[in-house]
């Protein structure tokens, strides 16, 4: 059975664990393990985190948007924004890599969302905005939607 939700929420930093729990809460009808959680959890704290202090500098006026589907045992998650986007996004996918040094960011958000996701796509134009889709298979028994 396929299930959907979509998520918009202003880009301040306090939305960011409202992001988490809410995708936590809808994915966790496909069962997941403890760990398949945490990864997920982490996944989207990484994405809406990049949005906001990449994306929008902080601004609070920004828009991000999540929409989730799971579908026989995946799930599938979009992150988006339109904020100022990537110049160079193989550049952006290099473990340590940060444009913001200053902030004392280790670069690691796009290495930790390739870990812990199955696919991990990275489509942004600069001046545009940024789109983050992220893939997953559970692996439980129970992945299904009841």
């Amino acid at each position: 059975m396929k299930n959907s939700m979509n998520l918009e929420f202003l880009s301040v930093s306090q939305n960011e664990s409202f992001a988490r729990v809410t995708v936590a809460a809808f994915v966790s009808q496909l069962d997941p393990t403890m760990e398949e959680l945490t990864e997920i959890k982490t996944v989207v704290s990484e994405a809406v985190t990049n949005a906001i202090i990449h994306g929008y500098h902080e601004r609070p006026d920004g828009k991000i948007y999540i929409s989730c589907t799971i579908n026989d045992g995946e799930m599938e998650l979009m992150i988006q924004d339109y904020g100022e986007g990537i110049a160079d996004i193989d550049e952006a996918r290099e473990p340590l890599f940060t444009s913001k040094p200053e902030l004392e960011r280790s670069g690691m958000g796009f290495t930790i969302m390739e870990n812990f996701m199955d696919k991990v796509d990275v489509i942004s134009s600069p001046e545009e905005g940024t789109t983050v889709r992220l893939i997953k298979h559970m692996t439980t028994n129970k992945a299904y939607c009841n």
